[in-house]
């Protein structure tokens, strides 16, 4: 296997000297090629909505091929000879993560990069000490973390906030795009009644009871292997069933990187999981409520201006040695912090969105200021004049 993987990479890299970058052909990744969401969905998926997507030679990266997509595009099986294929002749590489390092940028090839998240906690270069699964050198993971960035030709930020901690934390010194994140523009479109009931009727839960999203983040110290994490909440499932399952619906969405097969047979009715095929997004639009820890997905719902609560059972662990954040999470959290299951219930029961209207407020203001609903065109937009001006 070591013998094939040095052969395919030495004809990967013949490939990149060999063949003539073709600016028509538009790559797009999510999330490693673990699925189909997020930013890069929403871009191609408004290339589609433009026609765009048959002028140009749209290709996914995807590990699990079944994943149904719609358009023109084809899907491309991560790390196969065609992988290693139209990386090399690409135009446009648009994804929301972190590329392999053995991957090679040519200089006509523009690389757009979206990312995934406004932070709360600390990334990068800014690292004071590193926990991750098959990382153990932290001098070593920050120089490699720093020559991935140098293959960014463009960086979308949310925030103007996020835009400032980038430059610091990736070394990034090429163009931000402060235009807001593509995923959530379908927060502004489809935030209605007739679209609510259709994305529940899919997903099927019920219309007539509430519905909370518990969507954690992962925890670094916490895995089976690289990029393989454990789902380990200190949360009491049973009694949030037996206190709230009479009018409510829990969804538990896990971080990607999370790869625990979780049996949910016990709460059935009341617990609704899905897997990371599904786009969170759908989920935020049809929630009443979150739940989360430190995850960035609170820049996101914040968008709905709909009820957060806070479950941080380690917070003191989690902000003072696993990462550490860059703002007063405790002093700008627009929703009550409980460390307890039976808080969280009390929480969720009490909740009042007057207490926290002001801070709510500040909080958007500070962290969705570019949101507007039209990010992926202007991503679509860039593309176009990429591919124009060749």
């Amino acid at each position: 296997m070591v013998i094939l993987k040095h052969m395919v990479l030495f004809m990967y890299k013949v490939l990149t000297r060999l063949l003539p970058v073709n600016h028509k052909v538009v790559i797009f990744e999510s999330n490693v090629g673990r699925n189909y969401t997020g930013n890069p969905r929403a871009i191609y998926e408004e290339m589609v909505r433009q026609g765009l997507d048959r002028r140009y030679r749209c290709y996914i990266i995807l590990e699990d091929r079944s994943i149904k997509i719609p358009g023109s595009a084809k899907k491309i099986k991560r790390k196969g000879f065609r992988y290693f294929y139209y990386f090399a002749i690409a135009g446009v590489w648009v994804s929301d993560s972190r590329l392999p390092m053995y991957m090679i940028k040519r200089s006509e090839t523009t690389y757009i990069q979206t990312w995934h998240g406004t932070p709360l906690k600390k990334l990068a270069l800014d690292l004071d000490a590193i926990y991750m699964a098959g990382e153990s050198d932290l001098l070593e993971y920050k120089k490699n973390f720093y020559e991935n960035v140098q293959t960014w030709d463009y960086l979308i930020s949310q925030n103007n906030y996020s835009s400032g901690i980038f430059r610091k934390a990736f070394g990034f010194d090429k163009e931000i795009l402060e235009i807001g994140y593509p995923r959530n523009d379908m927060l502004f479109h489809n935030n209605n009644i007739e679209e609510l009931k259709k994305i529940k009727e899919r997903l099927g839960l019920p219309l007539d009871k509430k519905v909370i999203l518990y969507a954690p983040t992962w925890r670094d110290n916490e895995f089976h292997g690289k990029e393989r994490y454990k789902f380990n909440p200190k949360l009491d499932f049973s009694l949030l069933m037996e206190e709230l399952e009479n009018d409510t619906v829990l969804i538990v969405k896990y971080h990607y990187l999370v790869m625990d097969q979780i049996d949910w047979t016990p709460y059935e009715g009341f617990i609704y999981s899905y897997d990371m095929s599904y786009d969170i997004s759908l989920l935020y639009l049809v929630s009443d409520m979150l739940i989360t820890d430190y995850s960035s997905v609170m820049f996101d719902y914040s968008i709905l201006k709909r009820p957060m609560l806070f479950y941080c059972y380690d917070l003191d662990e989690y902000k003072d040695s696993l990462r550490g954040f860059y703002f007063d999470f405790i002093k700008e959290a627009p929703g009550p912090i409980v460390k307890s299951s039976s808080k969280l219930i009390q929480a969720i029961k009490e909740y009042d969105y007057n207490m926290y209207r002001d801070k709510y407020e500040a909080f958007t203001n500070k962290y969705n200021h570019a949101d507007d609903g039209n990010a992926s065109g202007k991503i679509v937009s860039l593309i176009s004049n990429l591919i124009s001006s060749k």
